[in-house]
């Protein structure tokens, strides 16, 4: 007998139909003799259209009032799957954030989880009922409803294994594990069996959208067996584990591409001390997370800096950047929006060189220009051109032998 965590995302718990679907796995694990605990994303397109209905009352929705609108998917889920549960003849029972103690910190919106008590799934558990999560949300310590931002309920089904000591955590989703690179744009792109918890972070942080980045943090810190898995097949999908020596024999495991960041440069920046501070504490201020960051000598004492942001916050960044140019009295702010970071990915870097020299000789051969370069210990990313992306892609995967069985 295990303890299992279960999530199913949006697309499995769609319409009543698949509800009942997830309930029959739910019951097949359960029957076996499993405990097993279920956190739930709202139905597929409800949290958007909860949001075009805030933002046809007021463009700019009070963020407590939305966090309690946004909320009501997930309650929706909830509630009809544990309903199904006891028609079926199962005992389940469902719970809000609050109910199951998940403790945030204040920030509506995109709210970071702090503690969760789980007292009541335990007492649930040990009683041998179902227990079904509404996840995506909790409460801060002044007692408000909070979310934790788009693909939260992966944070959310992640903290709560960690917090019951959960055996597995199986996240369902629509697709049948994590790829070497995006299907949709390489055909050859192949499921992968296991991936490092330092792998799974990189892909989440470079773009895949498999897990959301947080999620992958929690099962990393907290040691959590993450296995994801299509709701729509029986077939095995990715394990999400430590890092294990055969991990080590593929140099590369995975290519990624983000087509969501855009580059702003500051033209003849006086070469000073405490400049780049100046540059960047209005930025984070802001609340805008600056990725690659690279400084060039102009001329005399002048350099040019470049750096990304997420494209959502591009004009709010450019704003910013416009108005500290004029205080530091920089010469110009240029913006493109037309780019994409593509990223190989693997632990195998750190006990192999010539990677970053196949990675580089593979774009050249595509006449693909290289705008800038960042690396990690088991990573190398490349802005380019955004026309450029997908054909980058599917030759670092040719590149790096990731189309071969």
């Amino acid at each position: 007998m295990a303890l299992i965590v279960q999530k199913y995302g949006g697309t499995s718990v769609a319409d009543l139909e698949r509800i009942r679907n997830v309930a029959k796995r739910i019951v097949g694990a359960y029957d076996q003799g499993n405990d097993v605990v279920v956190i739930l994303s709202a139905m597929a397109g409800i949290t958007d259209s909860l949001i075009d209905m805030a933002q046809q009352v007021t463009h700019y929705p009070e963020k407590r009032e939305l966090d309690v609108l946004l909320a009501t998917g997930e309650q929706t889920t909830a509630a009809l799957l544990a309903m199904t549960l006891n028609a079926m003849g199962y005992r389940a029972q469902s719970l809000l954030g609050f109910q199951a103690e998940v403790v945030t910190d204040c920030t509506f919106g995109n709210a970071r989880i702090m503690d969760i008590g789980a007292t009541r799934i335990k007492e649930l558990v040990s009683s041998r009922t179902i227990v079904v999560i509404a996840g995506f949300q909790g409460c801060d310590v002044n007692g408000n409803i909070t979310t934790l931002g788009r693909g939260g309920s992966d944070t959310s089904a992640v903290a709560i294994a960690a917090a019951i000591k959960a055996d597995i955590c199986e996240i369902y989703t629509d697709v049948n594990g994590v790829y070497t690179t995006d299907p949709n744009i390489c055909s050859a792109a192949r499921k992968i069996d296991r991936i490092s918890y330092e792998e799974m972070l990189e892909m989440a942080s470079l773009g895949a959208k498999v897990l959301q980045i947080r999620s992958v943090e929690f099962a990393k810190k907290y040691n959590v067996v993450v296995h994801v898995r299509s709701s729509f097949t029986e077939e095995e999908g990715t394990m999400v584990v430590n890092e294990d020596k055969s991990m080590e024999r593929l140099v590369v495991s995975s290519v990624t591409v983000n087509k969501k960041e855009a580059r702003i440069t500051l033209i003849k920046v006086p070469d000073q001390p405490g400049i780049a501070a100046r540059i960047f504490s209005p930025i984070a201020e802001a609340g805008i997370n600056v990725d690659m960051i690279i400084q060039n000598r102009h001329s005399g004492k002048f350099n040019d800096l470049t750096f990304t942001v997420p494209t959502p916050d591009f004009e709010k960044a450019m704003e910013l950047a416009r108005e500290i140019a004029a205080d530091i009295h920089a010469e110009d702010v240029l913006g493109d929006t037309n780019i994409a970071k593509v990223s190989v990915i693997g632990v195998g870097m750190k006990n192999h060189s010539g990677v970053a020299t196949r990675m580089f000789s593979a774009l050249a051969a595509k006449s693909i220009n290289i705008l800038m370069i960042s690396t990690s210990e088991i990573r190398i990313s490349c802005v380019i051109a955004e026309e450029y992306a997908e054909l980058a892609v599917r030759t670092l995967h040719a590149a790096f032998g990731l189309d071969k069985s």
